[in-house]
């Protein structure tokens, strides 16, 4: 079982501020940028891109 005593004595039955301060611990540092993939970005643009295409060219058959 985790130790849910903090350092001033209060008890933390959800053990939430020691997995806070674990997730504070694991964050990057100001001087290091953290690292961004432009993958899944790159790829929301073309599909919404190609919905957009295909919205058009319906709305074009079907006022034709």
């Amino acid at each position: 079982m985790a130790n849910t005593q903090g350092p001033q004595g209060h008890h933390d039955p959800a053990g939430s501020t020691q997995m806070f301060r674990a997730f504070v611990d694991e964050a990057p540092k100001a001087g290091q940028p953290a690292a961004t993939g432009g993958g899944p970005r790159i790829g929301l643009i073309i599909g919404i891109v190609a919905v957009v295409a295909v919205v058009a060219a319906v709305a074009w058959l079907a006022l034709k």
